[in-house]
């Protein structure tokens, strides 16, 4: 299917938050069927398979194939999206420009010889820096500034159009044909459903929402000034794996889009304090100067990815969670999560409105 309709995946697909829910062992049948496929597609003999660790909305797998160590992730939505295919070209294009991330072994989206879309990837022996920053041990400062340069490496992208990727073609050669003609198209898509939802889930009351609407609309402007480079779109620290002090890879880039260069940074504050984005800022500088109003591209993101959190956080019930859900801090609850996406939403609608520093979050 086609995401041209689709902001942000995880909430805006026709199947809304599959497989945001708890899940039990994945299913003994899709193994097998899995299990045949890789055989065939990496000519193996011996593959074992056992039931991977996962936080995001795909089926995992940890494989060891003819004595290779891979991570094998499946997509077995409705849809028959055939996003894994896009996401591993993007893989090997960000690690061609500098940044780590995990080798693709081998992939398959098509689902002529399985009934799903499957990615096999390198399996990296470290876990996500989100268990080190729970445990308190990350070196944020380093983190922070590495992933800030990392964002400033990715950037520079072969890409015609905005949003969401769509698969190279024989005219465009080797660049991604984005599924928009304009970045204000994407920006704007389903935000009317975004609102309406938060709305109608008490989240944000009718006036609220209309006060969103009018900083947005008094904002379109700086909508014109985005050029079209690569997005993570998904970017947090569960989707980085490392050591304490060090990055070994970045992950999950199948939301990544053609958008603008104060997304991702803006994506950090979702979650970070101003601390950490003067870090991320501080890196990002290192290899490439900021654009031009970057502040309030900042916050306008700020604001539309605070928009689809909350959208994502309310329909999956991630503020009924304990401090064992990833997005949980340790002590914390889901009534804390709840809170602080509240206000993180408003601070950015606020400094939207005033032009802050970042120093403001």
């Amino acid at each position: 299917m086609s995401r041209r309709d689709i902001y942000y995946w995880k909430c805006d697909r026709p199947a809304a938050f599959h497989g945001t829910q708890s899940r039990g062992e994945a299913d003994a049948a899709m193994e097998g069927l899995l299990r045949e496929a890789l055989r065939e597609k990496l000519n193996a003999q011996r593959i074992e398979l056992s039931v991977g660790v996962g936080q995001g909305n795909h089926l995992t797998w940890n494989a060891d194939v003819d004595g290779t160590s891979m991570f094998v992730r499946v997509e077995n939505g409705p849809e028959k999206d055939g996003q894994l295919a896009i996401e591993s070209t993007v893989l090997d294009s960000v690690r061609d420009a500098g940044v780590p991330t995990p080798t693709v072994f081998a992939c398959d989206a098509t689902r002529r010889r399985v009934p799903f879309a499957w990615q096999a990837l390198e399996r990296i022996a470290a876990p996500d820096l989100n268990h080190w920053f729970k445990r308190g041990s990350l070196d944020v400062e380093r983190i922070a500034f590495d992933i800030g340069a990392a964002v400033a490496r990715w950037q520079p992208f072969d890409v015609i159009g905005y949003g969401p990727l769509g698969i190279p073609t024989g005219r465009s050669g080797t660049a991604f044909v984005s599924l928009h003609h304009s970045y204000e198209s994407y920006f704007f898509t389903r935000l009317e459903h975004h609102l309406t939802f938060l709305t109608r889930h008490s989240f944000i009351t009718s006036i609220q929402s209309e006060d969103i609407r009018r900083a947005i609309e008094d904002h379109r402007p700086l909508l014109e000034q985005a050029e079209g480079c690569l997005v993570h779109k998904d970017l947090a620290l569960w989707n980085i794996l490392g050591t304490e002090q060090q990055i070994c890879a970045f992950i999950d880039f199948d939301d990544s889009i053609a958008g603008d260069a104060m997304d991702d940074l803006s994506l950090l504050a979702c979650f970070h304090d101003a601390a950490f984005l003067r870090r991320a800022f501080a890196g990002y500088e290192s290899v490439r100067p900021l654009p031009g109003e970057y502040r309030r591209r900042f916050w306008l993101h700020l604001l539309r990815n605070m928009i689809v959190k909350a959208v994502i956080r309310v329909g999956a019930g991630y503020f009924e969670r304990d401090d064992g859900f990833f997005l949980i801090g340790s002590g914390s609850n889901g009534s804390d999560l709840r809170t602080f996406t509240c206000a993180r939403l408003f601070k950015a609608l606020q400094c939207l409105r005033e032009n802050a520093d970042i120093d403001a979050l």
